[in-house]
C-alpha cells in the first residue's frame, strides 16, 4: 500500500519496534514523524527516515497537548497514528508501587486515548485513517510479575476493540498488534 501523501505518527519512534515501523513507513512513502522523549535519538531517527521529530513526554497530559498544538501547526493532519511508546517493568505485585502502575497506564492507555481522540476527526474527514496500537501478548494472556503493564496493555487492546467498534461505518481502521518477546 502506497503511503505517499500521507503522514504518519508514531509513539516511541526513535528506537525498538517504533523505530522498525518508522522505516517501513517512510519505505511505504509516508511523512514520518518520531515522537519520543530522547532528543538526540529523535532527531537521529527523524534524519534517517527524512522525517520530523516530535520531542513529548507521553506521560504528561499538558505535554501531550502542546505537542499535538505543534503537529498541528507545523506539519498538519495525521493520517496514520501508531501507538507505540511504552513500557515494561516488572516487579512481584507487592513491590509495584504506584508510579510504575501509572506510568504503564500513562503510556498504554492514556496516551494512546489522548491521541486517538484529537487526531479521529481529522482522519475522518480526511476520508482515510489507519490507527495501530501496538499492544501485547501479555495484554491477551497475562504474566506473573508484570501487573501493571498486563493490565495497561489490556487497556491498549481494549480502546482498539472499542474504537474498532465505533468507527467501523467510517473510512479509518482500528488494530492492535500483540508480539510477544522482541529482541531489538
Amino acid at each position: 500500500m502506497s503511503l505517499a501523501g500521507r503522514t504518519a505518527l508514531v509513539t516511541g519512534g526513535s528506537r525498538g519496534i517504533g523505530r522498525a515501523v518508522a522505516e517501513r513507513l517512510a519505505r511505504d512513502g509516508a511523512r514520518v514523524v518520531v515522537a519520543g522523549r530522547d532528543r538526540a535519538a529523535l532527531d537521529e531517527a527523524a534524519a534517517a527516515v527524512e522525517g520530523v521529530p516530535l520531542e513529548v513526554d507521553l506521560e504528561d497530559r499538558g505535554a501531550v497537548a502542546r505537542a499535538l498544538a505543534r503537529l498541528a501547526d507545523e506539519v498538519g493532519p495525521v493520517h496514520v497514528l501508531v501507538n507505540n511508546a511504552g513500557v515494561a517493568d516488572s516487579a512481584p505485585l507487592a513491590k509495584t508501587d504506584d508510579a510504575t502502575w501509572d506510568r504503564a497506564f500513562a503510556l498504554h492507555a492514556t496516551a494512546p486515548f489522548l491521541l486517538c481522540r484529537a487526531l479521529v476527526p481529522g482522519m475522518i474527514a480526511a476520508g482515510f485513517g489507519r490507527i495501530v496500537m501496538i499492544a501485547s501478548n501479555a495484554g491477551l494472556t497475562g504474566y506473573a510479575y508484570t501487573s501493571a503493564y498486563v493490565a495497561a496493555k489490556q487497556s491498549t487492546v481494549g480502546l482498539a476493540r472499542a474504537l474498532a467498534a465505533e468507527l467501523a461505518r467510517t473510512p479509518l481502521t482500528v488494530n492492535a498488534v500483540c508480539p510477544g518477546f522482541v529482541d531489538t
